[in-house]
């Protein structure tokens, strides 16, 4: 069974990467609505098979949806409201989300790592389907949700001996980044859109991820 691995920390970290982006290791395969690049101190208008590198940041807007196809046949899908730094591409390839959410489609290579950070979460895998995004702000710092479509998840909390295994269709949150709820199927992800190949449906994800929060009602986040 493929298996991603996780580990949520109390310690916030994050990656800025700036400046010239490197040779191509990803283009913008699909967009809608309002979605720039940002590389270096510009702002760039997007279209169809932009290239794309390492120091690149996609960002989109309120009504905005990207696709992107990263070497090796792996991709990634931008919700509206999503700031997403390339850090690094190709054979070992780390992004940084920063707002709003992503779902990634990896594609099992040889040598090829695919790594997911947040401030508080760095989710690296070898091949599977994920969804993770930025959920409430109810303690200190922003919970983060992250639902598995394909192959298993190890979350592990930093600092203590807790870890949790998320099977295959499961999800689990990490509020504020400290705490982990247990991995079980929640309704609201059967509204989840995992669909990137425009030719064959809506690619946009609506989902409200208020929603989520129906199902937590008994958590404590003290």
């Amino acid at each position: 069974m493929k298996r991603m691995y996780l580990i949520a920390s109390a310690i916030l970290h994050l990656s800025f990467v700036t400046g010239t982006a490197s040779a191509a290791d990803g283009t913008i395969a699909y967009y809608s609505g309002d979605v720039s690049v940002i590389r270096g101190a510009a702002e760039l208008s997007v279209d169809f098979g932009m290239e794309l590198g390492a120091g690149d940041i996609v960002k989109t807007g309120i009504d905005g949806t990207a696709i992107l196809d990263l070497t090796g046949g792996s991709q990634i899908k931008l919700r509206s409201g999503t700031i997403l730094a390339l850090d690094s591409l190709g054979g070992n390839a780390s992004v940084t989300l920063r707002s709003g959410g992503i779902f990634s489609k990896v594609v099992k290579r040889p040598n090829s790592t695919y790594e997911v950070r947040t401030p508080s979460v760095a989710a690296g895998v070898r091949g599977t389907e994920f969804f993770v995004s930025y959920g409430k702000t109810i303690g200190e710092a922003p919970d983060i949700w992250l639902c598995v479509n394909e192959g298993s998840v190890e979350v592990a909390l930093l600092g203590t001996d807790r870890t949790v295994v998320v099977e295959e269709g499961k999800g689990i949150s990490i509020i504020a980044g400290a705490k982990l709820t247990k991995p079980r199927f929640y309704p609201w992800t059967r509204r989840l859109n995992w669909n990137t190949d425009p030719s064959g449906g809506e690619v946009a994800d609506r989902t409200d991820l208020n929603q989520a929060y129906s199902d937590l009602l008994d958590q404590d986040y003290d």
